[in-house]
């Protein structure tokens, strides 16, 4: 059995704004059923959504400041979370990154160095909590210093960094890393320092014994000029400690036989089913009801990341075509803005939730019949794994995880019933056109859609099989 620190800044369903949380709340639970004895730390933000006991479990002095470690459960788990509570830096209302209007919060260089150095203590037992784990699992930049400080300790832990976006980095001024306090022995070009400011994720990069990402594909993508963001050269010099794992899901919260935040429960065998969730889908988002018409659904940060430019240049020729379309989001405001205008010109063929939704995302997975995902870049990606689940098609673009978890839908992948999607190359809207025709015309074929539906649904993405390859991991280093 394996002793795991799992390092995040946020975990579902304590508090989500991506991706990163769904793999913080679901990874150390099927660690944890795979008898391995986990513990999750977080930042004590105000906004968690709490449901178990709290309790103060010690408080230890970093920075000249009393830090309290409290403990609480991740709902619906036997996982320990200790929480990293310091008030003047996480006790208050927001995004944990964000203000309102979408800027960094102005200290964040501060909270997330802090929230750092406490994991380090933790992890060489030096936190009075009378544990120290084999392993220290830390994710993206907001705790990528903890490998670096780790690097300088006798007896330490072995540590692994998982990228789960190479876009955001943790860039600050280079005069921060004194006002920071940190050891003068990292500051150099081969350390923290990148092109003279400050680099949180080089802590990980540099300093890890073993750098995983969210995809095989993505694993490599990183190690060009297009997706390293300046650090492909060293990703590359680190390639041999350097692998991708594939994102798992919570299949109990995905589930469309349990669902309850859909109409109609259904799986592979009675399809048919499916069709009630896109009759409720239609009537409450006020859209014709027409069982006949495809509906095809977005859930999406709106952001050129996502390919949400690709879809509104699109959007003249996809709204002449015989469809609904159904999108969930925020984002930039100026997509948001132009999304508004359409639907006062397409009342019967578009509909627009601006914000998050978490029943109203479920139902879309349900109710519609295919699921758009043209991003310019996908580290891993979720909702085309939640659509699989759901018997939605994905239509997706081949790069990162959306490349290696969906088979294109062509002549032999259909005849042996290996298709699950449909998949296109260019970042451009007449490729994306290109593949929603393809789409329309399947779905009209009803015994090849009905195939490419249960090929979807046959595919396992449980968390299960993705904990048993970190724990392989672990147990190398």
């Amino acid at each position: 059995m394996k002793k795991i620190l799992f390092v995040s800044s946020e975990a579902h369903p304590l508090i989500k704004t991506g991706g990163l949380a769904d793999v913080s709340g679901s990874l150390p639970k099927a660690l944890n059923e795979l008898s391995q004895s986990i513990h999750l730390l977080l930042p004590n933000y105000q906004g968690l959504n709490l449901t178990d006991p709290v309790h103060h479990r010690c408080t230890i002095r970093v920075n000249n400041c009393d830090i309290h470690i409290l403990e609480t459960r991740l709902p619906n788990s036997d996982v320990v979370v200790w929480l990293v509570d310091y008030p003047a830096f996480f006790d208050f209302a927001g995004n944990p990154y964000n203000d309102s209007q979408g800027n960094a919060w102005h200290n964040n260089a501060e909270r997330f160095s802090l929230f750092c150095k406490v994991a380090t203590e933790i992890a060489m037992d030096r936190a009075y909590l009378h544990w120290k784990p084999d392993i220290v699992h830390c994710n993206d930049w907001q705790s990528a210093l903890v490998p670096a400080l780790l690097s300088l300790e006798e007896d330490r832990p072995s540590t692994v960094f998982t990228i789960h976006n190479m876009a955001y980095q943790g860039l600050f001024p280079a005069e921060k890393y004194q006002e920071l306090n940190l050891p003068k022995q990292l500051w150099h070009p081969d350390g923290l320092e990148f092109y003279g400011m400050l680099s949180f994720i080089k802590g990980g990069v540099v300093y890890a014994d073993h750098i995983t990402t969210v995809s095989p594909t993505y694993a490599l993508e990183i190690q060009t000029s297009e997706f390293g963001y300046g650090l492909e050269g060293l990703l590359h010099h680190k390639q041999y400690i350097l692998s991708g794992i594939i994102n798992g899901i919570d299949t109990d919260i995905w589930n469309p036989e349990s669902d309850e935040h859909i109409a109609q429960h259904y799986n592979k065998e009675n399809l048919e089913n499916k069709t009630i969730n896109k009759t409720a889908l239609q009537q409450q988002l006020s859209l014709p009801v027409d069982e006949n018409i495809p509906v095809f659904g977005i859930v999406s940060r709106l952001a050129e990341q996502k390919g949400i430019d690709l879809i509104l240049d699109s959007l003249p020729d996809l709204l002449s075509m015989p469809l609904q379309l159904v999108i969930l989001g925020s984002g930039h405001h100026s997509f948001e803005h132009r999304l508004h205008n359409l639907i006062a010109l397409y009342p019967n063929k578009i509909s627009v939730t601006i914000g998050y939704d978490e029943a109203l995302a479920h139902l879309i997975e349900a109710g519609v019949d295919v699921f758009l995902m043209p991003s310019r870049f996908e580290p891993c990606g979720l909702n085309q794994l939640y659509s699989q689940r759901y018997g939605t098609i994905p239509i997706v673009r081949k790069t990162g995880g959306l490349a290696d978890t969906i088979i294109d839908a062509l002549p032999q992948s259909l005849e042996d019933n290996t298709a699950t999607g449909i998949a296109f190359h260019d970042a451009n809207a007449d490729s994306l056109l290109e593949a929603i025709k393809r789409a329309l015309v399947l779905f009209h074929q009803k015994d090849n859609w009905k195939a490419l539906q249960r090929n979807c649904m046959n595919k396992d993405f449980s968390w299960k099989n993705s904990a048993q390859q970190y724990l392989s991991l672990y147990n190398e280093l």
